[in-house]
């Protein structure tokens, strides 16, 4: 199971006594006083800890969202899955893995202009914490592309469960089916284009350049420092001791 970075324990509190709140009142500095108040937190560590307020602390939910993904599937039976199956798996359950009217908040708040920016890296991480999951291991430009796409899809599918009245969600689950048949379908046809000798041909040039877009370095090593691997084992380190 990947390690993702430890959860800082006083915005996990101040998280846990927010949460009742997002609902009627957003991620607004009213819901940040109420949960200092209600957690026991003293003022003054909640402003280490949040120094943006309710923001950092909508954003330490999404990532809770990515850890309680990695740990479903990683309980799930995936070992007769296509890669299909496993990433439209991987996206359901991180919708699981989160309550509907808080998202619904969260989507206000990361829409606001200085903010949306942070949304789309929230987005991001979401994505790759996916590909990770399955077990992607592209190491070139379809590290890139992948989480592109995987990004636009997650991102249209949680709109749209956002406003699926359907029993249990099934709307949104043939949603996400079919726009991950449409990922497939590119992919496919990528393969297609490699296996042409006009088409291997005529993109020589640009799949030469592509060829030397690498993915992030270090982004599975835990020796090097900085990485979200490293961070992640600094951290269930010092959880343990």
């Amino acid at each position: 199971m990947q390690n993702l970075p430890y959860p800082d324990p006083t915005r996990e509190k101040l998280l846990d006594a927010a949460l009742p709140l997002v609902v009627f009142d957003g991620w607004g500095p009213e819901t940040f006083a109420a949960s200092v108040s209600d957690s026991g937190v003293s003022p003054d560590l909640a402003a280490v800890a949040c120094p943006r307020g309710a923001t950092d602390l909508a954003v330490a939910y999404h990532k809770r969202g990515d850890r309680a993904l990695v740990a479903a599937y990683a309980a799930a039976d995936t070992a007769e899955m296509t890669f299909r199956d496993k990433v439209t798996l991987a996206v359901w359950l991180r919708l699981q893995a989160v309550e509907r009217e808080v998202v619904r908040r969260g989507m206000t708040l990361f829409s606001l202009p200085h903010l949306a920016p942070e949304g789309a890296r929230l987005l991001w991480e979401t994505s790759d914490v996916i590909w990770t999951a399955v077990g992607d291991s592209s190491d070139d430009v379809n590290w890139y592309t992948k989480r592109a796409t995987l990004s636009g899809v997650f991102g249209a599918t949680v709109l749209f469960w956002l406003g699926d009245d359907s029993a249990e969600f099934v709307d949104t689950q043939a949603f996400l089916e079919r726009r991950i048949a449409d990922v497939m379908q590119v992919e496919k046809v990528k393969a297609q284009m490699k296996g042409n000798r006009l088409a291997s041909a005529a993109l020589m040039v640009p799949n030469f350049f592509l060829s030397k877009i690498k993915a992030p370095a270090g982004v599975r090593r835990c020796d090097v420092p900085g990485t979200q691997a490293a961070r992640a084992g600094v951290a269930q380190k010092g959880a343990v001791q």
